[in-house]
């Protein structure tokens, strides 16, 4: 089978479009629809619906889409493996992280990984923790560093420390400064909070559910935003509370833009992982940065 294109199939899957797989492949359209029109031919049924303007996976594309990217990243993991042959500690390395984890300690341990290995240029790509297992799965990077344990048998996931969580209210908020070990001083709030992420057995969605339901307060009135700055925004405009990451409102809560509530019955703590895949190549700067990042995991620190 040949490798452009399983590249091609992939790029117009991602995109969503010939054009603009051919953009990013450097090909002309025509040329992207004769390698497909191939791959189509070898397999043996269409991969994808043309609608105006767009590609649409069918049932056999989306059935095939996993195998591709897999064969993908296996052809990139053997590359990389003869490089490191000879090179040693030098080369690339991608990890994918939460945004939010870059203003955790986590920032120190790459700061001591690029002192010691000079010749290893890193990059470095922000994600939602979802995406960045996505980015992991499909090859794109070879570390992922994010909130809670990724599911898959085709993942390997290491603990990495855990971050606390902080229930924050708008400035002025009544109950602010007091340990509220009663939380039927909170009956009646509003929260803020993200939906349960779909095909995940743990989210920053299902911690605030569960959380809720544990202090007893499983009938609050909760509105789904799927983005922390507007979570934040809202939160400092008195909408609702909201259970957010320590790192995520550092500056609003020394701004005193938000204020924390001491509510034991809600304390809870992000675990951070960093994954990879189990059957991919991990190079020596690969295994050495996993090494700082889980031989001395974070712990979860209060303001």
């Amino acid at each position: 089978m040949d490798i452009d294109g399983l590249k091609t199939f992939v790029a117009i899957a991602e995109l969503g479009g010939f054009t603009r797989a051919g953009s990013r492949l450097h090909r002309s359209q025509p040329a992207i629809s004769r390698r497909l029109g191939l791959l189509e031919q070898e397999l043996g049924a269409p991969l994808f619906d043309r609608l105006r303007g767009r590609a649409r996976l069918t049932e056999a594309g989306r059935a095939f889409r996993p195998h591709a990217e897999a064969a993908l990243a296996a052809l990139k993991d053997g590359q990389e493996a003869v490089r490191d042959l000879q090179s040693g500690l030098s080369g690339n390395l991608s990890l994918a992280l939460v945004g939010t984890l870059a203003d955790t300690r986590i920032v120190d341990t790459l700061s001591r990984f690029r002192r010691r290995a000079r010749g290893v240029r890193l990059e470095l790509r922000t994600a939602s923790s979802a995406e960045v297992t996505d980015l992991v799965r499909r090859g794109e990077v070879t570390l992922g560093l994010r909130y809670f344990f990724a599911d898959g048998a085709d993942l390997v996931t290491h603990a990495a420390g855990a971050e606390a969580m902080l229930v924050v209210a708008a400035a002025g908020h009544p109950l602010a400064g007091r340990r509220l070990r009663n939380v039927t001083a909170l009956s009646g709030e509003r929260w803020i909070g993200f939906p349960p992420v779909r095909n995940e057995r743990d989210s920053s969605g299902h911690l605030l559910a569960r959380q809720l339901v544990r202090a007893g307060l499983d009938d609050a009135d909760v509105t789904l935003i799927d983005s922390l700055t507007a979570q934040k925004r809202l939160a400092q405009a008195g909408f609702g509370l909201a259970l957010v990451p320590e790192s995520s409102v550092r500056d609003e809560l020394r701004q005193g833009l938000l204020v924390t509530l001491d509510v034991p019955a809600l304390r809870a703590v992000n675990p951070i992982t960093a994954i990879h895949r189990r059957n991919g190549y991990l190079s020596p700067a690969a295994k050495a940065l996993l090494a700082l990042l889980t031989n001395k995991p974070l712990k979860p620190r209060r303001v």
